[in-house]
């Protein structure tokens, strides 16, 4: 009988054991898919945001909020899984010189006690290339003269 029951015991615990490794297998691996899905999103709606018609007039980077903020959510939402759910939060996004930092909340599809475990995921992203003075584009900038129709010519 004592020899039944450690066979018993033995297939609880592997049971329980490969319960936890899916656990947190699940979990490290939606939080680095999150983490790379989250960067590359960034930089690549970071680009698509660059207001190419100042760059053309002035040499210096500048992106768009609302071009940014529509691309990011665009293109993050064709690429993540169905299974879960995200929070996305923007808590910087500077124009001039190009930066962003966006957070992402997601949660795994396992719980605990009907916890769902979180994962939170952040980064700060910045734009740059050779930025050079540019006295004619500075001037009217400040002076609030800044016409973009000279950008073509």
């Amino acid at each position: 009988m004592s020899k039944g029951m450690l066979i018993v015991g033995i297939i609880l615990l592997a049971i329980i054991t490969f319960g936890v490794v899916n656990i947190v297998q699940n979990y490290q691996t939606g939080n680095e898919l999150d983490y790379y899905l989250l960067r590359e999103t960034t930089e690549a709606a970071m680009t698509d945001a660059v207001d190419v018609g100042y760059y053309r007039l002035s040499g210096l980077l500048r992106i768009d909020k609302e071009k940014f903020v529509e691309s990011f959510v665009r293109r993050f939402s064709e690429n993540v899984s169905n299974a879960r759910t995200y929070d996305i939060g923007f808590y910087d996004i500077n124009e001039t010189p190009p930066k962003v930092s966006v957070l992402v909340k997601s949660e795994t599809a396992a719980s605990i006690e009907g916890e769902a475990l979180d994962i939170q995921n952040e980064v700060s992203v910045i734009l740059e290339s050779r930025y050079h003075e540019n006295k004619y584009i500075t001037e009217m900038t400040r002076a609030g003269k800044l016409d973009y129709s000279e950008v073509d010519s």
